[in-house]
């Protein structure tokens, strides 16, 4: 699986495109805004579009989402249904910000322990709040690559001061669902570097106490 990091949004936030190599059947990964850019990608790439995925509501990840849905016919997965009150408010979140958003309901809520497959790889969901609610993970363990949206940053973490955000949750979603994978396993972030899960667990300062 590779995975294309293309910053958008005033907020700089990554919007991944991760793809199969052997068939080039790719996903959108929380298109918040500036479709161009990603479908520039895509052309470019040669790439099979098969559906758009969303790690969780907040307007830089899926403000753009019902657009980009709308113009290229793709289903959109995810996140979690606790974050429908985010999801439900992106065109109020979008006048406060001067960001174009639509309001969505995903075509599919996602759960702990599902599964998102394209070509031949798969991403097994995993859900962590604390950032958001609803917020979820796909992690690809044949590719030891984790797409991690704003639960996990290199040298930080999400912010937990936005509604329904909670320090501890996240936390114990961070303990529980990527500190548990291999040092190896590289995190593609919702903003900023990629970083690895050794790397965070030796230096990052928001997990000096984790084991």
């Amino acid at each position: 699986m590779q995975v294309i990091n293309t910053p958008i949004s005033p907020y700089i936030q990554n919007a991944p495109i991760a793809f199969c190599d052997d068939t080039k059947e790719c996903i959108f990964i929380d298109p918040g805004d500036e479709l161009e850019k990603l479908i520039e990608v895509q052309i470019r790439l040669k790439l099979i579009p098969q559906y758009i995925f969303i790690t969780h509501g907040h307007i830089d990840h899926a403000g753009a989402a019902k657009a980009l849905s709308e113009q290229l016919d793709l289903q959109i997965i995810g996140p979690h249904k606790a974050d429908d009150f985010l999801l439900q408010a992106l065109e109020i979140q979008g006048q406060m910000y001067n960001m174009k958003a639509q309001n969505f309901t995903p075509d599919k809520w996602l759960e702990q322990g599902d599964v998102l497959s394209f070509g031949k790889q798969k991403l097994d969901i995993r859900h962590c709040p604390g950032h958001a609610p609803g917020h979820v993970i796909g992690i690809n363990h044949d590719a030891k690559k984790v797409i991690a949206g704003d639960v996990l940053f290199n040298g930080s973490i999400g912010r937990t001061d936005l509604p329904q955000g909670n320090h501890q949750d996240l936390i114990q979603s961070i303990n529980k669902h990527l500190l548990t994978l291999d040092d190896a396993f590289i995190v593609h972030c919702g903003h900023g570097p990629d970083t690895t899960i050794g790397h965070e667990r030796k230096t990052n300062p928001f997990l000096n106490n984790a084991q």
